[in-house]
């Protein structure tokens, strides 16, 4: 279980000693990859989702340089975050893998697939958007006021990932819950110093820009595009504008949910993950 699995931590040839937790069976097919949301750590993904991807795949989730409790500085770029990510990957032999990419961890997962396609096999890209569309130069005023906080309490979360209906916020309580049950060897909290470096990045990635669409006409993966309706983070139509952008990709929308619908439907959203990377 996700909520079991022990921190280990890897020293890359740069220096860097990166965090990371790996659960689920190792063989032939290659480990799904998780690449996480802007301020998040080793402790911000739903167990259950990932004890539902583990079941099948062998899950590696791990805090970027400067994130938690890996060591360094964060990029402040996410070319560096992709780069950044190889390095891991490199230190921890893995040469081939899946990719699901959330948030801003998605547009990682697009640049890895750029800078070094031959590693990537399929990409699941979850409430994210492709670099330089409209409406993502940056966060809402509103949502910016609940996430750059020193502190988040669950009232910051539950306006920012969940649709603002009694449903859907019931679901942001339920995963609360299940992200306190580890209780020990728990991760760090993002530093100012990491979000202020995680911000400037997701700025950059934002900066409209028309042409940077193009960029993903050489992403030939499968990819699999899922979001909510009510994403006050990631625009929806910049969600569809990214699948409809990719030439080998569908897109899946999650009613009555916001940025975190990969939650609020874990079960069905894991189902269909295994399904696609199958």
């Amino acid at each position: 279980m996700y909520i079991e699995t022990p921190n280990r931590k890897v020293g890359a040839a740069h220096g860097i000693t990166y965090a990371y937790r790996r659960c689920g069976p190792r063989g032939a097919q290659p480990p799904l990859l998780l690449l996480q949301h802007f301020r998040g750590t080793l402790d911000s993904w739903d167990p259950a989702l990932v004890d539902a991807l583990a079941a099948e795949r062998d899950v590696i989730a791990f805090d970027n340089a400067g994130v938690g409790l890996s060591s360094g500085s964060a990029p402040r770029t996410i070319r560096n975050t992709a780069l950044d990510t190889m390095a891991f990957l490199q230190a921890l032999g893995v040469r081939h893998m899946d990719v699901l990419g959330f948030s801003m961890g998605g547009y990682t997962a697009q640049e890895l697939a750029l800078i070094q396609p031959t590693a990537v096999r399929r990409l699941v890209l979850a409430a994210t958007a492709p670099r330089g569309a409209p409406g993502i130069h940056g966060l809402r005023d509103d949502v910016l006021a609940h996430v750059n906080l020193d502190q988040l309490g669950a009232q910051n979360y539950l306006y920012t990932f969940f649709n603002h209906t009694a449903s859907s916020q019931r679901s942001g309580l339920e995963l609360l819950g299940r992200s306190m049950e580890r209780e020990h060897d728990r991760d760090l909290p993002v530093s100012a110093d990491a979000r202020e470096a995680q911000y400037e990045a997701i700025l950059e990635w934002g900066v409209p820009d028309q042409d940077a669409l193009r960029r993903l006409d050489a992403i030939e993966q499968p990819a699999l595009v899922a979001g909510g309706d009510y994403d006050l983070v990631i625009p929806p139509p910049a969600l569809q504008l990214l699948g409809n952008s990719l030439p080998n990709a569908r897109v899946r929308m999650y009613p009555d949910s916001g940025h975190g619908f990969l939650f609020q439907y874990h079960e069905e959203f894991a189902r269909t993950v295994l399904d696609f990377l199958r």
